[in-house]
């Protein structure tokens, strides 16, 4: 073995390849474009999240305006009527009118989202019903003594 020339390819330098380089490369280009593409895709398509813009004290009932219709869990605990909304917003509180007597209303932060809870020294019950309008969210909760 003199050398490593390939000239009968029976020497024991391998073989040289022939092959284009480029394709690996393009395959990895191709999967990088896909994927910032799927995640552009994602970020357009993905709700923009519920926030709590404003509460309004009516006769009798509470409004609160949200950007979007917010996921609600609501309940009625011993006279006091809770709502949890999967939403952002501020702490708030304030009192409203019900035949002349005051209800207490809360709006605080929880790790679930906020939680909106109404209470009087008397037993409540609560009905809630939400509509859209003009591109908002609203949220009518109606009260009634027990």
């Amino acid at each position: 073995m003199h050398g490593s020339a390939d000239k009968d390819e029976r020497h024991s330098t391998p073989q040289t390849d022939r092959r284009s380089k480029l394709m690996p490369r393009v395959m990895g280009s191709l999967a990088l474009f896909g994927m910032m593409v799927g995640l552009m895709i994602g970020r357009i398509t993905t709700p923009e999240p519920s926030e709590l813009q404003q509460v309004e004290v009516l006769d009798g009932a509470l409004v609160a305006w949200f950007n979007n219709e917010p996921k609600l869990h609501g309940e009625i605990i011993d006279g006091s009527v809770a709502l949890l909304f999967q939403a952002k917003g501020k702490a708030q509180k304030g009192q409203l009118k019900l035949n002349d007597r005051d209800v207490n209303w809360r709006v605080r932060l929880s790790d679930k989202g906020l939680l909106l809870t109404l209470v009087a020294a008397r037993p409540l019950r609560g009905e809630w019903a939400g509509s859209e309008v003009d591109d908002r969210w609203r949220l009518e909760v109606r009260l009634q003594e027990q």
